[in-house]
């Protein structure tokens, strides 16, 4: 399903992707996923996933929590700098989440950090998370973080610069024609360029609708990474915690 035109599969795998965002929180990062696992108390031996794992973060801490993590990610660019840090119980693969990765290997799996909607067409989001489900073991659990699409476009910053290495990053957003639209543009000797990040504006009611046609059921739903009540006003993200109708 790879399609190089889309705009992921390039922007993912520049290296100005990752010089931009390279100041993420590492530790806030840390804590929620502490926070995820005292709730979902996944025992030693269960299989996890991290699903659009990008360079590995968040896997790597999972494994170095004592957990045995597989993390797919379609940057061939970040898998190569996740692969540093694998062991016999952690393991990196180069994977688009709308085909099945392995069926029902996993235990639980984890999408964060607004790792979907990124598809052109509304229905491959749905291919994905079936694809998905079928990784999971029938009763196994997903965790899909998303940002609160209806905060974000109430406080959408239109136009923003920001300077990182030297490089000045012009950026745009609007919301058209269902997306968020992230306008990347800079120069960087002597050559200007151009991304575009394209985001579906995907709502409360319309996951629902989602999990309902992927077999998932909504067990639960937070508004934060402290993983607080969820308010479709206030809260920052969307924290879905679904599980797997069992066989």
């Amino acid at each position: 399903m790879i399609n190089p035109s889309d705009w992921f599969y390039t922007w993912f795998d520049s290296p100005y992707y990752h010089l931009l965002y390279k100041n993420r929180d590492a530790q806030e990062a840390q804590r929620f996923i502490d926070n995820l696992l005292v709730r979902l108390r996944p025992k030693p031996a269960c299989q996890l996933m991290d699903l659009a794992c990008g360079k590995g973060r968040h896997a790597i801490y999972l494994n170095q929590k004592g957990y045995a993590v597989t993390g797919l990610d379609l940057s061939e660019q970040s898998i190569a700098y996740a692969r540093q840090f694998e062991n016999e119980r952690l393991h990196f693969f180069v994977h688009d989440m709308r085909e099945v990765f392995k069926p029902e290997a996993f235990d639980f799996v984890f999408n964060l950090f607004t790792s979907f909607g990124y598809f052109e067409a509304d229905y491959e989001n749905v291919i994905a998370l079936r694809a998905t489900s079928a990784s999971l073991k029938p009763g196994g659990k997903l965790v899909i973080d998303f940002m609160n699409t209806q905060r974000v476009i109430n406080r959408l910053v239109a136009k923003e610069t920001k300077e990182v290495e030297g490089i000045t990053f012009h950026i745009t957003r609007k919301v058209e024609a269902g997306f968020i639209l992230k306008t990347i543009r800079f120069e960087d000797k002597g050559q200007s360029y151009e991304f575009i990040e394209r985001v579906r504006a995907l709502h409360y009611d319309e996951f629902l609708e989602y999990f309902q046609m992927a077999q998932l059921r909504l067990a639960n739903v937070y508004g934060d990474y402290s993983l607080g009540p969820y308010d479709p006003v206030k809260s920052e993200r969307m924290i879905f915690i679904l599980k797997k109708y069992s066989a």
